[in-house]
């Protein structure tokens, strides 16, 4: 049986830790600062760090690997397309690796970055910075097209596919959402929910994808109303989901 809970780090970022109750055996996920690790395996001396995976190369996900590689014996998983410190696997789209027993395939998810990926092992996914609860990520190196194709490549996964992002952006997605479907009924309950958990200083993670396809407006972009909004927003006919998708984006980057 593996358990997943998340280490904070920095100011939102959430470290996923993954434990395997059997072995002891632990894995963590887009460890961009060693510390909080560093802090949970003293606190957990049992505990043996065997695996990291990494989403892409930047720094609030990468920046704890060195010094972890340096002091346990674990594995590097990432991206074979992106310069990953210390990495020992080089990943491509649909490979597929073993990590504390799970099989995880590995789907390349351009957009965020060129070379990201996200790993899916059945019913979990871990999607780095592509897909967010309620919204995705900025596209500092892909193309909308990219980032659309992403997106709709993970949303075709089963709908109760729990969604493990590595930022706690949900209250201000949200905000966004409601801006672009101001009747949705579930983005309002969502809201009231989320801010209830936020209140009580507990996370909003994981989602899953049967909440996003609701709720998420970059998973919604076949909606008429999504659609005439974005239609609004720039002026024109966007014809594509794509195009939907890049009006819907680039209002967010204003947002």
């Amino acid at each position: 049986m593996i358990q997943i809970s998340a280490l904070p780090a920095f100011t939102d970022n959430y470290i996923w830790l993954l434990q395997d109750q059997q072995t002891q055996r632990c894995a963590v996920v887009d460890p961009g600062d060693a510390a909080p690790v560093l802090a949970w395996l003293k606190q957990n001396p049992t505990w043996t760090l065997s695996d990291i995976l990494i989403t892409h190369h930047h720094h609030d996900h990468v920046g704890g690997v060195e010094q972890l590689k340096r002091v346990t014996d674990a594995k590097v998983y990432g991206p074979a397309n992106e310069t990953i410190p210390a990495r020992d696997i080089a990943l491509q789209d649909n490979d597929r690796i073993s990590v504390l027993g799970w099989n995880f395939d590995v789907y390349a998810v351009p957009g965020h970055t060129l070379g990201h990926i996200a790993f899916y092992h059945q019913g979990v996914l871990f999607c780095g910075d592509t897909l967010f609860a309620a919204g995705c990520g900025r596209l500092f190196e892909g193309t909308p097209e990219q980032m659309y194709i992403s997106l709709e490549r993970l949303a075709a996964l089963p709908a109760d596919t729990l969604v493990y992002c590595t930022h706690e952006y949900t209250q201000s997605n949200l905000k966004f959402a409601q801006a672009v479907e101001p009747q949705n009924t579930d983005i309002s309950e969502r809201v009231e929910n989320v801010r209830q958990l936020r209140a009580r200083g507990e996370i909003t993670l994981p989602s899953n994808l049967a909440l996003e396809k609701r709720t998420n407006p970059f998973l919604r972009t076949s909606e008429t109303s999504v659609k005439q909004k974005a239609d609004e927003r720039n002026g024109r006919d966007n014809r594509s989901g794509a195009e939907v998708f890049a009006s819907l984006r680039a209002w967010k980057d204003k947002f």
